[in-house]
């Protein structure tokens, strides 16, 4: 069996990373071929997992259009497929990168397994594009790994044969458990006491991030105003990672950049995000990946976003849904911040810890 995994994104490397160590574990013949979809972010999650690609497509590029990346993931792909010539061709989530190679492979008659299968808001224009990139994803693939029981009722809803699917969790929570237990084994990374040294620890820390197309403009704007609103308690700090797309710096630093307890620094890396995961009190963000990973730190988490296709942390009352509402966005701030939920004893309700083993399990099984 010979097992190409591609991925795009540092979200994507992420949740792959636990995937590709169970297969070396496995000693199956591999090969990993990133379209570098993000360039600075991905590259940062690779040289944390060790992780050398085969194949850099190095598609990156300043404002490309959707289209643009498309194409050239068709095209480039076609060349690899053919050398190749894999049994099953692994993509992961809901990016551009995933749903072009499953359709590259399934051009050339390739066996697509999809990990993270079967999340839904059915809104196609939220999120923007990855809703529709994932139910594309699932009319192509073979076999379809959902992370929960939800997911799972989705993809039969849409007749998808119950024997193509399984349920294994979520491979996020390998990942942050193996990056976690790394992190304590090592000395804090430059970058991390870099960003310790900015924070005041006698005050509550907000972990912002926000990202998402359909938040760009008047909705961002609405978020900034409503973190203005916060950063006017005194015993509040706010520490926001701004991502590279101009349409989320241009809006940020044009609000938030005189604003003292405010913090706008640089993308950071994995282990520093989780750091500050670590250390804050609230997340406001509209992440998919942190609505998966905020319940292992037991952190309160506002999605910034009109809908979720990760219900279960909201449904166990680890994330609020806040839209872009600056009210609802400061109410449940304050409220979050004053009397803080009790987690204890409640689980991470997207994994175990043991998603890759089963994914590595069906495959071996099958194929």
């Amino acid at each position: 069996m010979k097992i190409l995994l591609c991925f795009g994104t540092r979200p994507e490397a992420i949740k792959m990373a636990p995937v590709i160590q169970e297969i070396k574990k496995q000693k199956l013949d591999y090969k990993v071929c990133v379209t570098a979809q993000h360039r600075e972010m991905l590259d940062q999650v690779l040289d944390f997992f060790e992780i050398v690609p085969d194949y850099d497509l190095d598609l990156m590029q300043s404002n490309q259009s959707l289209n643009q990346l498309s194409s050239n993931i068709l095209k480039d792909m076609d060349h690899i497929l053919e050398k190749e010539e894999p049994n099953i061709v692994l993509v992961q989530g809901d990016t551009t990168s995933a749903a072009m190679v499953a359709l590259a492979a399934f051009h050339r008659g390739i066996k697509v397994g999809h990990v993270e299968a079967g999340l839904r808001t059915y809104k196609k224009l939220a999120p923007f594009p990855e809703e529709v990139n994932r139910q594309l994803t699932a009319r192509i693939a073979d076999f379809h790994f959902a992370p929960t029981s939800k997911a799972n009722s989705n993809l039969i809803k849409e007749q998808i044969p119950i024997g193509h699917i399984y349920v294994t969790g979520n491979t996020v929570v390998d990942a942050l458990e193996w990056a976690i237990a790394k992190m304590e084994s090592e000395q804090l990374s430059e970058e991390i006491q870099k960003t310790k040294a900015l924070l005041d620890p006698k005050k509550k820390l907000i972990l912002v991030t926000g990202h998402r197309r359909e938040n760009f403009g008047e909705g961002l704007k609405h978020i900034c105003e409503a973190l203005i609103e916060l950063s006017q308690n005194e015993d509040v700090e706010l520490i926001f990672p701004v991502h590279l797309n101009p349409n989320v710096i241009t809006t940020v630093t044009q609000l938030l950049g005189k604003i003292n307890n405010i913090h706008l620094i640089d993308p950071v890396s994995y282990s520093t995000m989780l750091w500050l995961m670590q250390q804050c009190s609230l997340i406001i963000s509209d992440s998919g990946g942190i609505q998966e990973e905020a319940p292992t730190f037991k952190k309160p988490l506002l999605v910034t976003r009109e809908v979720s296709e990760r219900m279960e942390g909201i449904e166990a009352g680890f994330s609020v849904l806040v839209g872009t509402n600056k009210l609802k966005i400061v109410f449940e701030a304050k409220k979050a911040l004053v009397t803080p939920p009790a987690f204890r004893g409640k689980i991470n309700p997207y994994g175990d810890g043991k998603a890759s083993r089963k994914i590595i399990k069906a495959l071996m099984g099958v194929l």
